[in-house]
């Protein structure tokens, strides 16, 4: 069974996202997600070093996004600049591990629809992986979040077009 987490054609569906950048441990990266004219949402900024910094993220409002019997999420996305994570939570708190996966657009202009198992979903916390963890449950995903880091004094971009569970 499908479950449509985010349609962004639909200008709304950014609004309660918010940045979580390096500048909340003294960095200065900085991202946003707006939505785009052309009908899609877009996941944009810069990643700096200074400081000791290095990641942008931003994160979805918490939500009963949970659907028992997912096995993957589907992203329509297109992107440069990259690479990018998909980050799903189980909890409505800030500072609490991500399941993590790869966002891989590859080369090129065109939109791609990504397949992102769930068993390829990697806890972390603070960029380390929590050993021990149960495999991601999607029934109780609560938060959903996009992240990109390490590149330097460079602009990135990823345009969105939905996250489903699948």
């Amino acid at each position: 069974m499908l479950r449509v987490l985010f349609d962004f054609t639909d200008p709304p569906s950014v609004q309660g996202w918010r940045a979580i950048d390096d500048r909340v441990m003294g960095g200065a990266s900085r991202s946003r997600l707006r939505a785009d004219a052309q009908g899609h949402a877009v996941f944009e900024g810069e990643v700096r070093m200074a400081h000791g910094g290095g990641f942008a993220s931003v994160r979805s409002p918490a939500g009963a996004f949970g659907s028992a019997g997912a096995s993957e999420v589907v992203v329509e996305a297109r992107g440069s600049g990259g690479p990018f994570k998909l980050a799903l939570f189980v909890d409505d708190g800030f500072d609490i591990p991500a399941w993590q996966c790869d966002l891989d657009t590859g080369p090129g202009p065109a939109w791609q629809r990504l397949h992102l198992p769930l068993a390829a979903f990697q806890a972390r916390f603070r960029g380390r992986v929590v050993p021990g963890t149960p495999p991601l449950d999607a029934q109780h995903l609560r938060q959903v979040g996009l992240m990109t880091a390490g590149r330097a004094g460079r602009a990135f971009a990823l345009e969105l077009r939905s996250i489903v569970l699948a």
